[in-house]
């Protein structure tokens, strides 16, 4: 049973999309394998096979790649909004960002808010707490006024006229 024809690699999308045969150097095939058939149907719809070929002939080949990529992100967009394109679909992104980056915003300042909320609260509960062990002890307090008795009952003298003496009057 001898056969004709010989074995092929199958044609590549673009190719297959053409109708026509793909051979070896088919500028096509390492970019539109014949598994991702709509990547070049969407790319020819927007851009149309021959613009396309004279651009990626035009092109640096370590390019390539990244120039179909961008044809295909870029017809998919202008099927899905043909006024914008991926313009439209970044002005929708940018201002998420800028929604979000607001709503960060007002998290961070409801926060910081809290945050003093609880620092007041805890010194105000200190002071409290400050009070009613004074009052406990029959120590009164005047607002704003803090008891240092117990530094002056460590040992320092009253007695301000001695202060830079031996200690006699020094008549």
């Amino acid at each position: 049973m001898s056969s004709s024809s010989s074995y092929s690699n199958p044609p590549c999308a673009a190719c297959k999309f053409l109708r026509r045969k793909c051979l070896p150097s088919c500028i096509f095939a390492p970019y539109f394998p014949p598994e991702e058939p709509i990547k070049f149907t969407t790319v020819h719809k927007v851009f149309g096979a021959s613009n396309v070929s004279k651009l990626l002939n035009e092109i640096q080949p370590h390019q390539r790649e990244d120039a179909v990529n961008s044809l295909a992100y870029e017809a998919e967009a202008r099927l899905k909004d043909p006024v914008y394109g991926c313009v439209g679909a970044i002005s929708v992104l940018q201002r998420q960002v800028i929604r979000l980056q607001k709503e960060l915003d007002a998290t961070n300042a409801d926060l910081m808010r809290y945050t003093n909320y609880e620092q007041v609260n805890n010194d105000q509960t200190m002071v409290n707490q400050e009070i009613r062990s004074n009052l406990q002890y029959g120590r009164k307090m005047v607002p704003g006024y803090y008891n240092y008795s117990s530094a002056w009952n460590s040992g320092i003298s009253g007695d301000y006229n001695n202060i830079g003496t031996d200690g006699d009057s020094g008549r």
